[in-house]
């Protein structure tokens, strides 16, 4: 039986099975996932997660970190541990003369997107803005904004930290580097980030959206985004999709639930010269059956496709990184596209390109600098009948196009059951080091529920 209080001060509230929101506040984003955790912690402030904290340490439980849930692989959370939700930690604070903002864990990209653009500015990030930010930031962070600002954790000058002993840290260039190159890359191994500090940039309304063509066009498509895309200007944010067109009223009835291929923009800049960076992207093409690009506030581009993806889908997801894309690789991705399982399921590719590659491989613990494209295969439904299906297309996909790829894949992108080997090739030549870093800021593995790095073995 667990104890409650904690023997240190917590003003936040505790869930246990049994309590009245227990199921609800147990839920994941991904609805294929079912966790019952022994306790739920909702921390409020640092002081909170540094009581939580000694409570699961002292009690020796599993202890999972949750900051905005929206891991695909469930690792906000664990059986018959502890989970130290931080997703009531909440609060932006922009500096516009010294373009940064200092944001708590639990906030959302949506919250920090809101918060910066009041001031003419964004923090490169994701695509959705109902990511959590913490995550985001240390698995990585790529979207719009990647060729032309570098990765979210590029972006990242400085984090508080409660490490597994309890003291509170503050990881930066100048105090604790390298538990800060750790953060950058090595996602929940080193410690609990409650607050990030970050560079911001120059972002107000941008020109974007999706253009949709049939999937009989995909080749096509994608072969033109290979080859252009390299030469494109930096300002430019764009990434192809294989994808359905959801039967929802923001998309013509007659497009509704056809299979497509999708070339998503983001153009930090005036609306011609935008379209002028699109143009060889578009001439020669057959017309698309929808172009939704145009002037939008960068929140709204971020938010556009929040409400189809909502949380409780069934997911199961694949990645992988690729520093070329051959015509036999645009093959592989043909033939999976006319077997695509449900109307949710999807393909993604991201340029790794620009400012992304003039980071030093080993500078930060994110290590794939030198690849060109990361991408995400995801089988999503709304009925669990359905897993079996969505899994299995999202495996024998990826299994076809991995022996092209870079050999390591995205964390963010993988799910809680690729085994000690995948997360290592991840890591690649940054992983010794992580692991002596993991050591010692955390010599037990007591951050163990992610996609775990073992601590090295010392004399």
């Amino acid at each position: 039986m667990l104890q409650r209080p904690f023997a240190l001060p917590f003003r936040g509230e505790l869930t246990a099975p049994g309590d009245g929101g227990y199921d609800q506040r147990r839920g994941l984003y991904n609805g294929l996932i079912d966790k019952r955790p022994a306790l739920i912690a909702h921390c409020t402030a640092t002081a909170d997660v540094v009581a939580a904290l000694a409570y699961g340490r002292e009690a020796g439980l599993p202890i999972a970190i949750r900051g905005g849930g929206h891991n695909g692989g469930g690792l906000g959370s664990c059986d018959d541990g502890l989970v130290i939700d931080l997703s009531g930690m909440k609060g932006v604070r922009v500096d516009p003369r010294a373009r940064t903002a200092r944001v708590a864990a639990g906030c959302l990209q949506g919250e920090v997107d809101h918060a910066t653009h009041v001031y003419g500015l964004a923090v490169p990030s994701g695509i959705f803005s109902t990511t959590g930010i913490s995550g985001l930031t240390l698995g990585g962070g790529t979207g719009h904004l990647s060729r032309a600002f570098g990765l979210t954790l590029d972006n990242l000058l400085e984090a508080d930290v409660v490490l597994a002993d309890g003291r509170i840290v503050t990881a930066s260039e100048d105090r604790e580097p390298d538990l800060f190159w750790a953060l950058r890359g090595g996602g929940g191994n080193f410690g609990i980030v409650t607050s990030f500090l970050f560079r911001a940039h120059p972002v107000s309304t941008v020109f974007g959206g999706p253009v949709f063509w049939d999937i009989a066009h995909a080749g096509a498509v994608l072969r033109r985004y290979r080859d252009r895309l390299p030469a494109a200007p930096e300002a430019l944010g764009l990434f192809f999709g294989i994808k359905t067109v959801p039967p929802v009223d923001m998309f013509p009835e007659h497009t509704r639930g056809r299979r497509v291929c999708v070339l998503i923009a983001c153009y930090n800049g005036p609306e011609d010269e935008a379209r002028l960076a699109l143009a060889p992207f578009r001439r020669g093409l057959p017309d698309p059956l929808i172009d939704a690009t145009g002037p939008i506030p960068f929140p709204s581009l971020q938010a556009m496709f929040d409400p189809l993806l909502p949380p409780g889908l069934h997911w199961y997801w694949k990645g992988d990184f690729f520093e070329a894309l051959s015509d036999e690789v645009i093959d592989i991705h043909l033939a999976h596209a006319a077997r695509i399982p449900t109307n949710y399921s999807l393909m993604h590719l991201y340029p790794i390109d620009g400012a992304v590659q003039r980071v030093p491989p080993r500078a930060t613990a994110w290590s794939r600098r030198h690849a060109r494209w990361s991408m995400v295969i995801a089988g999503i439904d709304t009925e669990r009948e359905n897993a079996e299906a969505i899994t299995r297309w999202a495996k024998d996909y990826w299994a076809d196009l991995h022996p092209h790829s870079d050999g390591g894949g995205y964390v963010n992108f993988l799910m809680g059951d690729e085994g000690a080997d995948r997360v290592a090739a991840t890591y690649g030549e940054n992983y010794d080091r992580l692991r002596r870093v993991k050591a010692v800021y955390d010599p037990q593995n007591l951050f163990r529920i992610n996609q775990n790095i073992p601590p090295a073995v010392t004399h």
